[in-house]
């Protein structure tokens, strides 16, 4: 981030990933109008220019609130709210395709416990009262192979100190990743922007979490040879 703004006083985000990939079907526009219910309200820069922090009470209703950073298509998220119907999620995808797929997993479950971002991350910390999050996930995220766009990843502490801002103390951030090297920077960055890695032996980031669902994207990884890392942390 640089200290360049947009005319709307939004911060200069450089952004890498995509935002959008093949034409939606119709079925997938018709799910995104749900985002005028699903939606989160007042994390755009257009609709609060002052990033006044989200109304806590308002969106939880005094319930804990998770948080799903890149949801991909949702199955994850999902799953989650079934198996935790008294917590709140929030789920960020900037791939509107991604989110129309979500989308129409809700309406299929019914789920009323899940707030959709469909932007960048780092919007939402901007607005989220501090301490405020007790549990995130981040899986599979996009690896950037390559070595000159590591600065790229979600591990940076670009992200992860507004992520640390707004986790409550002792919450848990887990990571899942099946690429060696984004362990390796994982392992080296997260601790430095204030989280504890609570392994104590190899089968606690050998084995998946207890509540885990294995994703398409993880049974892929799994059929061609690679080897998933489950990471937690805790907040400190």
């Amino acid at each position: 981030m640089t200290d360049r703004t947009h005319p709307s006083g939004a911060p200069w985000r450089n952004f890498y990933g995509r935002f959008k990939g093949k034409t939606l079907r119709p079925s997938q526009d018709e799910y995104l109008t749900d985002l005028d219910h699903v939606g989160l309200a007042g994390v755009g820069w257009a609709d609060n220019p002052e990033r006044t922090p989200l109304d806590l009470d308002a969106l939880t209703g005094g319930r804990p609130l998770w948080l799903e950073i890149g949801f991909g298509s949702g199955e994850h998220l999902v799953h989650q709210a079934q198996s935790n119907p008294g917590t709140v999620f929030i789920g960020c995808e900037p791939f509107i395709n991604g989110v129309a797929t979500c989308l129409g997993k809700i309406r299929d479950t019914g789920l009323e416990n899940i707030r959709i971002h469909p932007g960048d991350a780092r919007d939402l910390f901007d607005v989220l009262p501090e301490e405020s999050v007790a549990r995130a996930f981040l899986l599979y995220p996009d690896p950037w192979p390559k070595a000159r766009h590591h600065r790229r990843r979600f591990v940076t502490q670009e992200h992860l100190a507004p992520l640390h801002g707004v986790l409550a103390q002792g919450a848990t951030f887990r990571v899942a990743t099946d690429i060696p090297d984004y362990v390796r920077q994982t392992l080296q960055e997260v601790p430095r922007a204030g989280f504890r890695w609570t392994s104590r032996r190899a089968a606690d980031w050998r084995q998946p979490w207890g509540d885990w669902l294995s994703t398409r994207y993880e049974q892929k990884a799994l059929r061609e040879g690679r080897v998933p890392h489950y990471l937690s942390f805790e907040r400190l």
